[in-house]
């Protein structure tokens, strides 16, 4: 019997016949770390763009990079001593570069909008014994002065610096000294466990900073509605994640408490919708 037109003959199919279309599991799967990879970043586009567009960083707290810079680089340095999931890992590496992007921003836009110069530290000018001090540009006196002033630490000042520079070396410093306490304590299984804690325990108190700020000013003016619902909704999924994949039980558990901050900010919205709406 003649094969029809529209069958294809088995002979060419011969080649291709170990391969398999994945399963919706599979599709499912990858889609999953696809959102554990990205999705952290994303809450803070529609943040990052008001800022941006408004020119105002006064109702967002910088500190909230400040938090998720601190647990991001605990965990990178946690899976040294405990391997989880490389999705989680790789979230970790793409949150701390945008949590430095983010916090750029709102230090280029607080010291161009400053009217009134902060109060500063009084230190000597380090180019005042210098016969070139005209040839020295303006980048360079910055970067000395805020090499200065992190120097010169005051807690007063801790993460409320004029200029980027200073948040940057005090991400290299941690990260280099508690990095080198990792490496010599990567065999003490309690040491593991605690930068652990302290990890997931830090990304859990997110919301925190943001929460305190909003107390303090009674009004959520500022800050944007659509990154707290997407920090929520991103919380849910993690902790859902977290569960399901049978993560250690410090990402659980600290997973569902931020997701109990999440939900307050919420309720900050609500109570001081009537500033909000003056503001």
């Amino acid at each position: 019997m003649p094969t029809p037109d529209y069958m294809i003959p088995a002979v060419l199919l011969e080649p291709f016949s170990g391969i398999t279309m994945p399963n919706i599991v599979e599709i499912i799967s990858i889609g999953c770390q696809g959102a554990m990879i990205f999705g952290g970043v994303i809450p803070f586009i529609p943040q990052y763009l008001d800022i941006r567009k408004s020119g105002n960083a006064d109702g967002f707290s910088i500190f909230v990079c400040l938090n998720l810079l601190v647990a991001n680089i605990l965990r990178i340095l946690f899976w040294f001593g405990r391997h989880f999931e490389l999705p989680l890992l790789a979230q970790s590496v793409i949150m701390v570069f945008t949590m430095l992007i983010l916090t750029e921003l709102c230090v280029r836009v607080k010291h161009k909008g400053e009217i009134i110069a902060s109060k500063e530290r009084k230190f000597s000018d380090p180019f005042s014994a210098h016969p070139h001090n005209g040839e020295a540009s303006p980048r360079i006196i910055h970067s000395v002065i805020a090499v200065r002033k992190f120097i010169d630490f005051d807690k007063a000042y801790f993460w409320k610096w004029t200029y980027f520079d200073s948040y940057i070396q005090f991400t290299v410093v941690f990260t280099l000294v508690v990095g080198l306490l990792t490496w010599l304590l990567l065999d003490n299984m309690y040491y593991v466990e605690t930068i652990g804690f302290l990890a997931v325990f830090a990304e859990a108190m997110l919301g925190a900073p943001q929460f305190y700020r909003n107390f303090v000013n009674k009004s959520t003016h500022g800050m944007s509605k659509k990154m707290v619902g997407m920090w929520t909704c991103g919380d849910c999924f993690k902790t859902g994640y977290f569960i399901v994949r049978q993560a250690p039980a410090q990402f659980w558990i600290c997973g569902m408490l931020q997701v109990g901050i999440d939900i307050s900010i919420f309720l900050q919205v609500f109570c001081y919708r009537n500033k909000a709406a003056i503001s």
